[in-house]
């Protein structure tokens, strides 16, 4: 165990890319503590994905890069300036609610990020918004798709956990609307105290809402076909992804008519690039979590905590501090395939929900995206609006207190996360 963990986080301190840093640590375990043959590691490279479910994750991030390139993306900022445009603050408000729309597509928070960034900072430079903090904002804005569903971290953590997709989808539908609600409300009162250029909001009409609705209304098609269909039972969240690659498909080329055939082998390419970056992480990870527990690592960190606590209240306190601490340093997929089948069954011992720990986890490490030295969100956005990191990152604690109480909240108060499913779910 010493052999995997450690040679782990040396590998990673070192700067190797973390699929080789598990991969590498994994193999020198079995080989100096163990006798089992080498074959193992490619069994468990092939047992870690093969999996019906995670063959939804190659559908959805496609889905999501035809909404970016096929017109959606835009429709729903139009929306969402019709909504909530006349605010204080406008454009912050608008970085919001596109993000949280666009999470309900695409699952992927950096391709959300970046979308967001190339249609809003340009127009907050001209109005002169304080451009660090539009940055720190879309960002969150962007680490939302880890929380509202499809997210691909949420079927990670379902598969994981062998719980129902649908209901950890629900789970994270009402956390997400309060760290919508909490960005905004931040966004506002810094707003409000910022000068004239926060204050040129266009007047709400419900013609324009109308006509921005009925215009971005076959991109909402999406998210309901998806939470709908997989809710309702009528198809697994497998089946959910291709109808919503489908449905995307049909929207962006035959009603939008912005997304041509020339299109599709670029798109389709970078799919698949990006597919093969989160299964042939989850494919290693599983050759290491499965050193690590047969080395019983997950029985001595179980005996650890108990030890240290039978308070179910502190072990949640210790646990989001790890998981703050791991999202700064780690991709949240691979810290979910590591850390989850050692905490949850200890979660489970005190009494806490599966579901309600795995909606802790994934807005743990949503907000491990927004918070340096990883935070692939912030980079992506610092880099499109043109900052640095370190300028963004000093206006980056207002998100992260948005999104801190909204944890604390889905930590201690449970309705929160499993209200939901436990009244669509029966």
């Amino acid at each position: 165990m010493i052999w995997a963990v450690g040679g782990f986080l040396l590998l990673l301190v070192s700067g190797i890319p973390i699929v080789l840093a598990l991969g590498i640590a994994a193999l020198v375990a079995i080989e100096l503590t163990t006798t089992a043959p080498i074959s193992i590691v490619a069994q468990r490279v092939y047992g870690g994905i093969s999996s019906f479910t995670l063959m939804a994750i190659p559908f959805f991030v496609a889905s999501g890069l035809l909404m970016e390139a096929g017109g959606i993306a835009r429709r729903f900022v139009a929306l969402a300036g019709a909504l909530v445009g006349w605010i204080t603050g406008s454009l912050y408000m608008v970085s919001v609610v596109t993000g949280t729309g666009l999470a309900a597509i695409s699952g992927s928070g950096s391709a959300d990020t970046a979308a967001i960034s190339a249609v809003m900072v340009p127009e907050m430079k001209k109005r002169r918004y304080d451009i660090d903090l539009a940055a720190a904002i879309i960002a969150a804005s962007g680490s939302l798709a880890s929380i509202i569903p499809p997210s691909i971290v949420m079927i990670v953590i379902a598969v994981t956990a062998n719980q129902s997709i649908g209901a950890m989808f629900l789970g994270g539908i009402v956390p997400g609307l309060i760290v919508m609600a909490g960005l905004m409300l931040g966004a506002w009162l810094f707003a409000r105290g910022g000068g004239p250029a926060y204050r040129d909001g266009e007047a709400f009409t419900f013609q324009r809402l109308g006509r921005t609705f009925l215009d971005a209304a076959p991109g909402l098609l999406v998210p309901v076909v998806i939470i709908g269909g997989i809710v309702g039972g009528v198809f697994t969240a497998t089946e959910a992804a291709c109808v919503a690659l489908f449905t995307t498909l049909v929207v962006t080329m035959f009603i939008y008519r912005e997304l041509k055939p020339r299109d599709l082998p670029r798109i389709l390419l970078k799919a698949i690039s990006l597919s093969a970056t989160v299964l042939i992480i989850i494919s290693t990870a599983s050759v290491f979590t499965w050193i690590i527990a047969t080395q019983g690592f997950p029985a001595m960190l179980s005996a650890w905590l108990t030890g240290i606590t039978e308070n179910p209240i502190a072990f949640l306190l210790i646990v989001n501090l790890l998981l703050l601490v791991v999202g700064m340093f780690m991709e949240s997929i691979s810290a979910v395939l590591i850390l989850l089948p050692v905490l949850l069954p200890i979660a489970r011992s005190y009494g806490i929900d599966p579901v309600q720990f795995g909606i802790i986890t994934a807005l743990n490490l949503s907000i491990g995206l927004i918070t340096p030295p990883y935070g692939i969100c912030l980079y992506v956005a610092s880099s499109v609006a043109g900052r640095r990191i370190e300028q963004v990152s000093r206006r980056i604690w207002l998100p992260f207190l948005c999104m801190l109480v909204a944890l604390v909240l889905v930590t201690f108060v449970p309705a929160v996360s499993l209200w939901l499913p436990s009244v669509i779910m029966k």
